[in-house]
């Protein structure tokens, strides 16, 4: 449905509710989304990050375990991009 589907008054309501902060906006009635429905989201299906090409310096040992371990048809740099996100993430979340 799109707002051209909508009449008048819908309109109206959306656009009420456009102005008003969302601390004041009632969401009571909506219920929560369970943890267990985000098992199945998928980075990278409607989120795709800017990748910035950088030179690192990375201890040898540490490259050489990535370029080992990585699964076929992906890609270390890949891997390692992942591994570094999941770090970031952990941190802002202990943080909060």
């Amino acid at each position: 449905m799109s707002r051209k589907d909508l009449n008048q008054d819908q309109r109206d309501q959306l656009a009420k509710l456009t102005d008003l902060p969302d601390d004041q906006i009632d969401t009571l009635d909506i219920p929560e989304a369970p943890a267990e429905n985000w098992a199945y989201a998928r980075r990278g299906e409607f989120y795709r990050p800017l990748k910035q090409p950088v030179t690192i310096r990375l201890d040898a040992d540490v490259l050489d375990w990535f370029r080992e371990h990585v699964k076929k048809g992906g890609g270390y740099q890949t891997e390692i991009n992942r591994v570094l996100r999941h770090y970031v993430t952990e941190q802002e979340r202990r943080r909060s």
